[in-house]
C-alpha cells in the first residue's frame, strides 16, 4: 500500500496539529449534507458509543457533516479522537523527535545516491530546496510529499473532519479525549530501520512521479465522500495485496497493531458509562478486523448506522 492512504489514514503531517478552523465555518454556510464516511453504534449494558469513520483532510464542500452524524455528537457527553489536534506542543515535540535527524546529521548520509536523486527531483517539483528538508527523515519526507501533493488539489488538513468535529465539540462544551497520542503515532514509524524507510520514500516517490498516489487518494477520498462501503473494502483490499514496504507496514503496524488496540481503549469507554462519539481513520472501521468487527466479536452489540 501507498503513502495516499498512510495520509488519510493517520494524521501525520507536518503542520497538522494547530490548523485554523475553516471547515467550521463552512458548516455554517451549508444547510444540507449526505452521508459521508461510516457511523457505527456500538453498546454495552446501556451504554453507548458512535464510531465514525473520518480523513485527515478536507475541503469546505464536506461539511456540515449529515445530520445522523452531528446527531450522535450531540448525545455523546464525550468526543474522542485518535489525537486532539488543536495542541501543537505535543505534536512538534514528537516530530522532532521521531521525524529528524540531530543536528549534523542529514538525509543524504542515509540514501543511496539513487534514492537521494529522486528525492531531489520530488523536492523541484514542489519547489522546496534540500537544504530545507535535509534533517527530515525519509518516512516523514514522504508522508510531506503526498500532504502536498493533496493539497495541490485542493484537500487541506485544515479542514480535515477532525477540526469540524472539534470544533462542535467547543459549541457544544464537551470534553474531549485520545485514543493514542502524537508521540505513539510518530514512534510507529520511527521504528522502520534506515533501509526500510529508504525503501517505504521509494515507493511512495515512484508513485507521486507517475500519478497514481493521486488517483488511488482520490478514489479512497470519494468513496469516503459518498459513504460507499463497498468500494472502501475493495480499496482496502487492493492495496493491502501489494507487495511493497508501505503496504506491509500500513497492514502489520498501522492497523493489524493498532486496531486491536483501539478497539481496547472504546470497550473502556464503553464501561465507563457515559456515551462516546469516536471519530478514527476511516479504514480503522472497514472490514472484519477493524474496530467494529473486533469488539463485535468481544460481545458487544454492533449496528452500522450506514
Amino acid at each position: 500500500m501507498k503513502n495516499w492512504i498512510v495520509v488519510l489514514l493517520i494524521g501525520l503531517l507536518c503542520g497538522f496539529a494547530g490548523a485554523e478552523n475553516n471547515a467550521a465555518e463552512a458548516a455554517d454556510a451549508q444547510a444540507t449534507a449526505p452521508r459521508r464516511g461510516t457511523l457505527y453504534r456500538v453498546s454495552h449494558q446501556g451504554n453507548t458509543s458512535y464510531l465514525f469513520g473520518t480523513i485527515h483532510v478536507g475541503k469546505s464542500a464536506f461539511y456540515p457533516l449529515e445530520a445522523e452524524v452531528t446527531h450522535a455528537l450531540s448525545r455523546a457527553a464525550k468526543l474522542v479522537l485518535e489525537i486532539d489536534v488543536r495542541d501543537s506542543a505535543p505534536f512538534q515535540a514528537a516530530l522532532y523527535k521521531h521525524g529528524m535527524y540531530a543536528h549534523g546529521d542529514t538525509v543524504d548520509r542515509h540514501l543511496s545516491a539513487d534514492s537521494l536523486n529522486h528525492l531531489r527531483q520530488a523536492l523541484q517539483n514542489f519547489n522546496l530546496r534540500f537544504d530545507q528538508v535535509e534533517r527530515m527523515k525519509p518516512w516523514l519526507l514522504a508522508n510531506m510529499l503526498i500532504g502536498l501533493a493533496l493539497e495541490r488539489h485542493g484537500y487541506r488538513r485544515s479542514q480535515g473532519i477532525e477540526t469540524f468535529l472539534l470544533a462542535q465539540a467547543d459549541k457544544q462544551a464537551k470534553a474531549v479525549g485520545e485514543l493514542e497520542s502524537a508521540e505513539y503515532q510518530m514512534a510507529l514509524f520511527d521504528s522502520m530501520p534506515d533501509a526500510m524507510q529508504e525503501q517505504y520514500l521509494r515507493e511512495n516517490l515512484a508513485e507521486l512521479g507517475d500519478g497514481q498516489a493521486i488517483r488511488k487518494a482520490q478514489a479512497l477520498i470519494d468513496a469516503w465522500a459518498g459513504a460507499n462501503g463497498e468500494a472502501l473494502e475493495a480499496l482496502l483490499q487492493e492495496s493491502l495485496q501489494e507487495k511493497t514496504v508501505s503496504s506491509e507496514f500500513t497492514r502489520s503496524v498501522l492497523l493489524d497493531r493498532r486496531n486491536p488496540e483501539m478497539a481496547s481503549k472504546i470497550e473502556a469507554l464503553l464501561k465507563a458509562g457515559e456515551t462516546t462519539f469516536v471519530g478514527v481513520g476511516l479504514l480503522h472501521l472497514v472490514g472484519e478486523t477493524g474496530v467494529p468487527g473486533l469488539l463485535r466479536q468481544k460481545g458487544y452489540e454492533v449496528e452500522k448506522l450506514y
